[in-house]
């Protein structure tokens, strides 16, 4: 089945549209990757999204209009994919849709809202779409993400030692199966900030002409500020068990300047090294405590080498690889991943992996909107798979603005 995967994570910039073909072969998954178009928010929509998010307040009209606007912009993308990566021949689109808020109180979750009403998507394509994947899994008491880590666990599964997937978008998570070590069961969780708080500072120091430290070349100039990142690592979500999840419901601008406080104002480069070397030591304490010996890492943040780096300084000895090297494109995997679980719903199989998000049992997730053919799902699949093999060469179709991968 040729199936298209629609991905806006918490940089909230734009829209990656990952095409893949995919074949349950016994208990194997095969994907091969058919390529990734993006599609950047038209700046009205992008300048509403942020104005609506926490702790900002709105209105219900504002959300009605993001809805619209965020579904019509997925549409776009999933039509250019389906005609560009597919022949116009896709069998399903699976809609992540635009994470607005993750209600989390006290370590549960209470509840996610993602906007882009997918009858736009079904509309303008005519294809079926899978779409509000998390709720399930939060009804069912869980977190409702990672859910990236079933598709997390299907690759990593077979690699020696205890190897981790690791995302960095808005927020970073990782995956991390079974394996050497402390012989416990899988587990996937969000770390922290990967980019939320460094784009937030760089979008408030340059009155809004840049969204992020292009290139890490803001916190390369700068040196990290010790006092500050030991206020910052104070946090008391990093000292929670998982599974856990977070937001910008979290970390965002506001709770950056309560932060600093009534410290004098740092140079703009040491705030923003400071801020990179945040999201690199909680990462990389994530990682060790986990025992892993290899990171598989993917996500807007990988395109920032500074970052990288000093990830790399937090975890000597232990190699730090993107996810292309393995086949699996960085900059579209949680595309990708998407367009897994939606072809799991569609195949009536669980798109959850209790012992990473908390949910009571396994869950087939998310709704479906018929396509213009009416509903017509492939039979049940027996078994669910074991393991998920990455196949062929994937080719990008190019980008049409906006930060691919941002996640």
């Amino acid at each position: 089945m040729r199936v298209i995967g629609l991905m806006s994570g918490t940089s909230y910039d734009g829209i990656d549209a990952a095409a893949v073909d995919l074949v349950l072969d016994g208990d194997v998954l095969r994907l091969a990757p058919l390529g990734l178009v993006s599609e950047a928010y038209p700046e009205e929509l992008r300048a509403a999204v942020a104005g609506a998010l926490p702790p900002a307040a709105t209105t219900m009209e504002t959300v009605c209009r993001i809805d619209t606007g965020v579904g019509r912009a997925f549409a776009r993308a999933a039509a250019r994919a389906d005609r560009e990566l597919c022949g116009g021949r896709a069998g399903l689109v699976v809609s992540h849709g635009q994470t607005v808020h993750h209600w989390a109180e006290d370590g549960r979750v209470r509840g996610t809202l993602q906007l882009g009403c997918p009858a736009w998507i079904a509309e303008e394509t005519g294809r079926t779409v899978v779409s509000d994947l998390r709720t399930r899994d939060v009804a069912a008491g869980g977190q409702g993400a990672p859910l990236v880590s079933v598709v997390d666990l299907l690759w990593l599964r077979g690699r020696p030692g205890r190897p981790a997937a690791l995302n960095i978008g808005g927020i970073a998570n990782v995956t991390v199966p079974e394996g050497a070590g402390s012989g416990s069961g899988p587990t996937a969780f969000d770390t922290g900030p990967g980019n939320a708080l460094i784009d937030a500072a760089v979008a408030h120091l340059s009155g809004g002409r840049a969204a992020f430290d292009e290139d890490g070349a803001l916190a390369a100039r700068g040196r990290v500020h010790g006092p500050l990142l030991r206020r910052l690592l104070d946090e008391p979500y990093y000292a929670r068990p998982a599974p856990k999840t977070t937001g910008k419901e979290l970390f965002h601008l506001p709770y950056l300047r309560a932060a600093l406080g009534s410290s004098s104002p740092l140079p703009d480069a040491d705030l923003v090294a400071t801020l990179t070397r945040l999201t690199a030591v909680t990462v990389a304490d994530a990682l060790r405590a986990a025992g892993v010996t290899e990171v598989l890492a993917s996500g807007g943040g990988t395109r920032n080498p500074v970052l990288m780096r000093m990830l790399g300084e937090e975890l000597p000895g232990v190699p730090v690889r993107d996810s292309d090297v393995y086949g699996l494109p960085s900059d579209a995997k949680e595309a990708y991943a998407f367009a897994v679980l939606g072809f799991l719903t569609v195949h009536g199989l669980p798109g959850t992996v209790p012992a990473c998000t908390g949910a009571r049992d396994a869950r087939v997730l998310g709704s479906v909107t018929p396509g213009r053919d009416g509903l017509r799902l492939p039979p049940p699949a027996p078994v669910p798979p074991a393991r998920l093999v990455i196949e062929g060469t994937p080719v990008s179709a190019g980008a049409g603005g906006g930060r691919p991968g941002a996640g």
